[in-house]
């Protein structure tokens, strides 16, 4: 028989509890001591940021941390460094998908607008040996579209199953991770099973895009370019990982800040980078124009369910979507009412400490939303720690963040709804919306790791 390889992991590490307290400011933290929950015990005068502690590494197995550390600039350099050489059997097709938050950081640092920034990094990817650089935006929209079907769907049977409500929305891996590995079965039923947008960008890219250029998945090394470190989890996931192809969705995340760090250590120059639009998954026959969902700088879930759902199962139609701050701008909840009746309540929970409160609050049976936009990172996706941190201290720089903001705001909204590349993709890439492949390549399940992978970390 032979040896079954378990991997070990890690010593505790006390990387949280000596570090976290001063990262946590940046969570517009106050002086005073938090309630931290971990496994259903709570304990006493922990401040944690989310994204600092999925992000140092004491929870990883080693396997893990070997995986995690491929995803990296080393790793696309040599893939591009084998292109060059003359076995060809071992040369690969680049796709690069660039998250739509990740855009306005270049428009910023290039001090230009977001369609011409994005030009421009198309045109350095491409001159690095990137062959297709493509945007998210499309991906995204098939994930809203999901999440709101599926909404429908558990609002209908709340009365008969006790995990249909909440629903928390899973586009972001650091809330995924911390559910599955701390809260457990407390939460991990209620998560909408709809893919993030950035494996379901993974799963075009590798399923229909290699098809219709007559390649195999093997043959396509898709690099991710993302706001957030998080994302690099996301991508190693287990279920995300095709054994009899032996391919990934996603073969590597890099964030906005590396490909920046990239360019620098080239000594790139923005003015003599050509500019080149992005490409589209259809070819010259789809719009490549580069929109934006609604939202606040994330994909806007929240108000995209929350007015499909107010159509859908109330008839009426909601053309502005008005958030009231509860306990801080990270922490904001949404009504629809009709003859001072409450139909729906929606909330955005941003940053560990608020999804702190949301649990808390969950366990004692106090929450009364039907849906919560959960993000690990206060602000919401531009924030990511990938892009968002200042060169000096590591802290957040709120004066990149607010030009980011800027930035992305002002690019045209454009409902999923009347997408006609997702309706064409539905059809020619699915079989139909509700096929057994849109099924299978737009969902998955998220479950409780507990009793197999506890946190190993000292809060």
């Amino acid at each position: 028989m032979s040896d079954v390889n378990i991997p070990k992991r890690k010593e505790k590490c006390e990387n949280c509890t000596k570090q976290c307290n001063k990262k946590q400011s940046d969570d517009g933290a106050d002086s005073h001591q938090e309630r931290v929950e971990v496994n259903g015990q709570v304990h006493e005068g922990s401040q944690l940021l989310l994204s600092a502690c999925l992000s140092c590494d004491g929870c990883l197995s080693e396997e893990e941390s070997l995986t995690i550390s491929q995803q990296s600039l080393e790793q696309v350099e040599r893939v591009l460094a084998l292109n060059k050489k003359c076995d060809a059997s071992k040369h690969k097709v680049l796709v690069a998908s660039v998250c739509p938050q990740s855009l306005p950081f270049f428009a910023v640092k290039f001090g230009l607008d977001v369609t011409e920034a994005a030009h421009k990094l198309c045109g350095f990817l491409k001159s690095l040996g990137v062959q297709y650089v493509f945007d998210t935006t499309l991906a995204a929209g098939f994930s809203i579209l999901e999440s709101q079907k599926e909404f429908i769907q558990r609002f209908r049977r709340r009365h008969h199953d006790s995990h249909a409500l909440p629903m928390f929305t899973s586009s972001c891996p650091g809330w995924i991770r911390y559910s599955e590995r701390v809260l457990g079965s407390l939460v991990t039923p209620h998560i909408c099973t709809a893919r993030s947008p950035q494996q379901i960008m993974g799963c075009l890219v590798k399923d229909y895009f290699s098809k219709q250029q007559k390649l195999s998945p093997g043959k396509v090394y898709h690099v991710l370019v993302a706001p957030c470190f998080d994302k690099k989890l996301e991508a190693v996931r287990e279920e995300f990982y095709n054994g009899l192809l032996e391919a990934r969705d996603v073969d590597c995340v890099l964030t906005s800040g590396e490909i920046y760090y990239l360019m620098e250590q080239r000594k790139v120059s923005v003015e003599e980078l050509d500019s080149v639009p992005l490409d589209h998954v259809l070819g010259e026959a789809g719009d490549a124009a580069l929109v934006r969902h609604e939202g606040r700088g994330s994909e806007g879930f929240l108000e995209h369910v929350f007015k499909h759902a107010a159509k859908e199962l109330f008839g009426l139609d909601v053309h502005e979507v008005t958030y009231k701050t509860l306990r801080n701008r990270d922490f904001q909840e949404v009504t629809l009412e009709r003859d001072g009746e409450t139909l729906l309540q929606f909330a955005a929970v941003y940053g560990f400490r608020n999804i702190q409160t949301l649990v808390h609050r969950m366990r004692k049976g106090r929450v009364p939303y039907q849906l919560v936009e959960v993000l690990s990172c206060p602000g919401g996706c531009l924030s990511g720690r990938g892009q968002a941190e200042s060169d000096a201290d590591g802290r957040v720089d709120k004066d990149l963040v607010q030009q980011m903001e800027e930035a992305y705001s002002s690019l045209p909204v454009r409902l999923p709804e009347v997408n006609p590349t997702l309706h064409t993709l539905y059809q020619d890439w699915l079989q139909g919306q509700d096929s057994p492949q849109a099924g299978a390549l737009l969902h998955t399940q998220y479950r409780s790791q507990i009793h197999t992978q506890p946190p190993h970390m000292q809060w």
